[in-house]
């Protein structure tokens, strides 16, 4: 396939020889009507193929405005009746293998029971759910194909690293639902964090045109290589007013291969550390020319941070040599390197910089789970708890320097004693009726018991918490 800016720009060659000096990395601001009359309209043509569109249908359902009325309750023996309806949603994706792999948002595909892909051409498929994250917001479908289907145009995934602020890029999607369309801007910052609720935030921001049912688009660079996928916008009318987000093709690229391996779910690298931002004042009280980095405040004993040789004080300036501004983009860099990698760590200690070598892997299950549903008469029934590791940790998005042992609530089933109480997943068992809570099988063996009063302390956000029910 034909490089882009050649095709664009060849019959200008002469003139640009003369009119243009060179610019480093073949980026040049136009000089002349001519070359403002250039056209995305072949680079265009080269990536609309691999965009597709999303179709998601889930089954939602509606609770009974009756319920929790007593008579209706008794009328209908504890059950009432709901309904349920279907609702569609629409998003957008991108093909990246040529056997149909397509890479779209989370929130686009999210409890949907039936999902299809619409190709620009008419055609439409079935497809399944090959992996989903939450926390990335990101998912890889599957198009089900038959022995007639030929391969399909799929988009090259390029460096979002070499991007930089000012390159000129295309978002590809269907917002609204409209059909297929492009828009064209510029890549406005790089980094950015605080853009929505979650774990991840480390986002492209673009001035192009991103709308509702864009969610799943490509942000294109002008060699046709996908950079981003396009993931949110900033509006409070929920329109674009130039301030759209996609996520870096890096972190695609490490999800992707993820999906290819068979895992059935996407882990980040365990650390073992807790990081905060670096503020002005503590950059000053440490020599820092600004606030920049992510300070560690807390390593867990026998973790890979403290191996490597991360302290509490340390400042984590760089990832493999590529600067890190804030925590959000330390977490980045290191999913991006993935897990069984190496990354070399430069950190600010005592005024000097120096390189640590961090290695990467999973979070480890230090005690077996042994999840149970907890049942019986007592006010918990209707919980499902795990022995608490800094693997369940992980699962579960509690924080690294929160507690890494006792007896975590993985599950409430809705309805339950446990629910009717406001236990919460998250919460971790302290003590029941007078006994320290160590293990699932203890719980176990306590709320067996029938005592007249159910004393209990939990530990949720942080904060104890202890309750007395009959």
């Amino acid at each position: 396939m034909p490089n882009v800016r050649i095709l664009l720009a060849a019959p200008l060659v002469a003139a640009l020889a003369l009119a243009v000096p060179a610019m480093a990395e073949d980026r040049a601001v136009p000089q002349s009507r001519t070359e403002m009359q250039l056209s995305f309209a072949p680079l265009v043509k080269q990536v609309e193929n691999a965009v597709v569109n999303v179709y998601a249908e889930r089954v939602v359902e509606r609770r009974s405005i009756f319920e929790g009325d007593p008579f209706f309750e008794e009328f209908f023996g504890q059950r009432m009746p709901n309904r349920s309806e279907k609702q569609s949603s629409l998003g957008s994706g991108v093909i990246v293998g040529t056997k149909g792999i397509v890479v779209t948002n989370n929130h686009v595909i999210e409890g949907a029971s039936d999902i299809k892909v619409a190709l620009a051409d008419g055609r439409e498929y079935e497809s399944t759910v090959v992996l989903k994250d939450e926390r990335v917001d990101l998912a890889v479908l599957k198009i089900k194909v038959s022995k007639a289907d030929t391969a399909f145009t799929a988009l090259p995934l390029g460096d979002s690293d070499a991007v930089e602020v000012g390159d000129l890029v295309l978002a590809i999607g269907n917002p609204f639902g409209v059909g297929q369309t492009v828009t064209s801007g510029i890549v406005s910052a790089l980094a950015r964090n605080q853009v929505r609720s979650g774990d991840f935030g480390f986002f492209i921001q673009t001035d192009a045109s991103i709308n509702p049912g864009n969610s799943g688009g490509g942000l294109i660079n002008m060699n046709g290589e996908l950079i981003g996928i396009n993931t949110a916008i900033f509006s409070r009318g929920g329109g674009s007013n130039g301030v759209g987000f996609a996520i870096p093709a890096n972190l695609v690229k490490t999800f992707v291969a993820s999906a290819e391996n068979g895992s059935a779910s996407f882990d980040r690298p365990f650390v073992g550390a807790t990081f905060d931002a670096v503020t002005s004042e503590v950059a000053e009280a440490l020599g820092l020319d600004r606030a920049r980095g992510a300070l560690i405040s807390k390593v867990l004993p026998g973790s890979p941070a403290e191996k490597a040789g991360m302290k509490p004080g340390q400042i984590v300036t760089a990832v493999n040599g590529i600067a890190v501004e804030h925590p959000d983009a330390l977490g980045y860099r290191l999913t991006t390197v993935g897990i069984g990698g190496t990354a070399r760590i430069t950190v600010i200690a005592e005024g000097k910089e120096k390189e640590l070598t961090l290695s990467l892997d999973r979070a480890p299950e230090t005690t077996p789970r042994d999840e149970r549903l907890i049942e019986g008469r007592n006010p918990f029934s209707g919980a499902v708890v795990a022995n608490l590791s800094p693997r369940v940790a992980e699962e579960l998005r509690m924080p690294t320097n929160g507690t890494t042992s006792g007896v975590v609530v993985t599950e409430v089933n809705r309805g339950s004693p446990a629910a009717r109480i406001g236990l919460q997943p998250r919460d971790i068992f302290i003590e029941l009726n007078g006994t320290a809570v160590t293990s699932t099988e203890t719980l176990a063996a306590l709320v067996g018991e029938d005592p007249s009063i159910w004393r209990v302390e939990i530990e949720r956000d942080g904060q104890r918490i202890r309750q007395f029910f009959r």
